[in-house]
């Protein structure tokens, strides 16, 4: 079931299924060479470039630069994209969702190995582990959009 949903001038399907393009072989590698050039960006909220990122622009551009694949700007609604996984089947490119409190929500793109990449608001651009115990409490979800090979 595929459905269509218009932000300012974007539009794009939101689909209860896995979307293109397939994971390769190369995605870890790739995740971290993309990272490594975002690593340190500062947060800022509503920010969308070098200067200061939040966590969805940060999934954003790293799904553009990995997979050449467009995804919503806000976090609320890259929720809603692909399909829900266990954290047991997480694989790299995965996205990874949490409930920081106050209705904020948070996310990063898994990179293997227990990790994420994320926009943190306390030390911007870097690499969590998802059993740390800030992360581990706030865990919500995650959800695969890429097909595999």
């Amino acid at each position: 079931m595929t459905g269509k949903k218009s932000t300012s001038s974007l539009t794009y399907s939101i689909s209860t299924g896995p979307m293109k393009p397939k994971r390769m072989p190369g995605t870890i590698k790739d995740l971290h060479q993309v990272y490594q050039r975002w690593r340190g960006v500062p947060y800022r909220f509503g920010g969308v470039d070098a200067r200061g990122i939040d966590c969805s622009a940060f999934t954003r551009t790293m799904y553009q630069e990995v997979f050449g694949m467009e995804l919503p700007r806000s976090t609320y609604e890259q929720v809603h994209l692909g399909r829900e996984i266990t954290k047991n089947e997480l694989q790299p490119g995965d996205l990874v969702f949490f409930r920081i409190g106050n209705g904020t929500q948070h996310n990063g793109i898994y990179v293997g190995d227990g990790k994420f990449a994320h926009a943190s608001s306390s030390v911007g651009v870097t690499i969590s582990r998802l059993d740390n115990v800030y992360w581990r409490s706030r865990y919500w979800q995650a959800r695969r959009l890429l097909d595999d090979i």
